[in-house]
């Protein structure tokens, strides 16, 4: 078996390996999490998920097709003063409300009174206003008079700890939904909360804002088996002529199928489990950010005329090296915090901080690239290397436009965000993650057609080595025979002439030299 094949059964066995067989739901841990003073409530984020409307069978045995969020062992434990302030009263103290709402109903929680501050809990003008119970959330029926879905749990007496009672709450309304643990008491300042909630879409654990990448990963996988059989039987056909930088190619695909292939492990094992893989997770950050970073260095050594243009980089070496381990370790720190242990369909505010050095050192490499294809271009138009000439106009124009989708892309996804901060387009917000790898897998495919490997491609690569004296279009205006794809420089010596050396020029069409 070839080794495109070895992979094909790889993917395979991976895939049958991971798919889950049986779906419950997603899990969401709490051990010992503290509430925080938000306005005139205590207040601690269960969290938030784009769920899909799941079946009207509500048969506790039945589990495909449905969805709903779950809550297991849900338990509260408050200060020991505030236990002894009840410590005289027999009945129920203490109250803690769990409010489930859709992100559309958002403004149903919490009022101001008299246009003053908003407040989460009710206060005696808004009782008198709203005809809400102090001590409680105020919330305002929506359209269902059910929801916002409220669920009471009080602490007995004096006693530190409480549980909830086990509930389940069907979602049969697509949308995105956010849970909030909440106590208007003022003597449960300090209370903290352990247990879990299960939230279940119908196909599965992933949140709706995860689940397309999943299908997505797939079809990325098999795009990059196809690019690498491609590559691959014309990279072994012609071994023995290739450029370092076709090496470096075959290097960037490899590594771009085992990252589509671990993103998809990593969402199936999650969608199996309910829980994110912080292994599998990490594995593919890292294995993604060495994939960017690979890349950026590749197109910025080829910019700089390396493997084509020069054999090596000279005094360049340590800074290209420099700027790429700064750029592997900002996009690492990023695609961690952005990913490793994430579950909910809202990404913390860390990822706002770290996405700025990443920005930065993207729009560095972006500026070097083009000031070294300018120099690069100029130099080949000096020498009239036309078919060198011609690659890298190409080139830069596929850069050119890469960019110009990058900026275009990175303002519709600002504009995106600051217009949705509820995360309400959760269904398509998928496609912000989808077009980068899109993407970087089109200008691979680029990069890939014009340095595609052919015959005699290194004795073409450095026959500026000859010295300026000798250019490329002096020969082949030259008479000579002609061999592979490219025009040659060749020396012999004539023993049978008096050990004259006779400089033999090849001849090739200039449409056919192509690397």
């Amino acid at each position: 078996m070839d080794l495109a094949g070895t992979l094909s059964l790889l993917l395979l066995l991976l895939a049958l390996t991971f798919s889950p067989l049986k779906i419950d739901a997603s899990v969401h841990f709490y051990n010992r999490e503290t509430f925080h003073e938000i306005g005139n409530s205590y207040l601690l984020a269960g969290g938030s998920e784009g769920i899909v409307a799941g079946s009207d069978n509500v048969q506790p045995q039945i589990q495909d097709g449905r969805s709903f969020i779950r809550f297991e062992n849900i338990t509260f434990w408050r200060p020991k003063e505030a236990a002894e302030q009840h410590s005289n009263m027999e009945h129920s103290t203490g109250l803690i409300q769990a409010i489930i709402f859709e992100a559309a109903d958002h403004d149903n929680i919490g009022g101001s009174a008299y246009g003053g501050q908003r407040s989460i809990c009710c206060t005696p003008d808004l009782a008198k206003l709203e005809g809400c119970k102090q001590g409680e959330v105020l919330r305002r029926p929506a359209v269902d008079p059910t929801w916002p879905y409220v669920i009471n749990t009080h602490f007995s007496g004096d006693l530190l700890s409480t549980e909830m009672d086990p509930a389940e709450v069907a979602i049969t309304k697509t949308g995105m939904y956010s849970l909030f643990f909440i106590s208007c008491d003022p003597n449960l300042k300090g209370l903290v909360m352990s247990g879990k909630t299960v939230w279940k879409n119908p196909a599965g654990y992933l949140p709706g804002r995860m689940a397309p990448l999943m299908t997505f990963y797939i079809f990325m996988s098999l795009a990059y088996l196809l690019l690498s059989i491609i590559w691959l039987s014309q990279y072994m056909r012609v071994w023995n002529d290739i450029l370092q930088i076709q090496h470096c190619i075959t290097v960037v695909i490899a590594i771009g199928l085992f990252e589509m292939t671990l993103w998809y492990l990593d969402y199936a094992y999650f969608n199996a489990t309910g829980t994110r893989p912080v292994g599998i997770t990490s594995w593919v950050v890292t294995v993604g950010a060495i994939r960017k970073t690979i890349s950026r260095l590749i197109i910025l050594c080829v910019s700089m005329g390396y493997g084509v243009v020069r054999p090596t980089l000279g005094g360049l070496t340590s800074k290209v090296l420099l700027i790429g381990l700064t750029y592997f370790l900002a996009s690492e720190l990023l695609d961690i915090t952005e990913n490793v242990g994430t579950i909910n369909d809202i990404s913390g505010k860390a990822r706002l901080f770290l996405v700025l050095p990443d920005a930065f050192l993207d729009a560095f490499l972006i500026l070097w690239i083009f000031t070294s294809l300018s120099k690069t271009l100029e130099k080949l138009q000096a020498r009239r290397s036309s078919v060198k000439l011609d690659i890298y106009r190409k080139f830069t124009n596929a850069l050119a436009v890469a960019v110009i989708a990058s900026v275009a892309w990175i303002g519709f996804e600002v504009y995106f965000k600051a217009t949705d901060p509820f995360s309400e387009r959760w269904q398509s917000a998928w496609l912000i993650t989808a077009f980068w790898d899109v993407l970087a897998f089109g200008l691979l495919c680029i990069i890939c057609y014009l340095w595609a490997p052919s015959l005699n491609a290194q004795r073409y690569a450095y026959s500026e080595e000859l010295g300026d004296e000798l250019d490329e279009e002096a020969q082949f205006l030259t008479k000579g025979s002609s061999e592979g794809d490219f025009s040659l420089v060749k020396q012999e010596k004539d023993r049978s002439v008096g050990g004259t050396d006779t400089i033999i020029l090849e001849d090739q069409p200039e449409e056919d030299k192509r690397e």
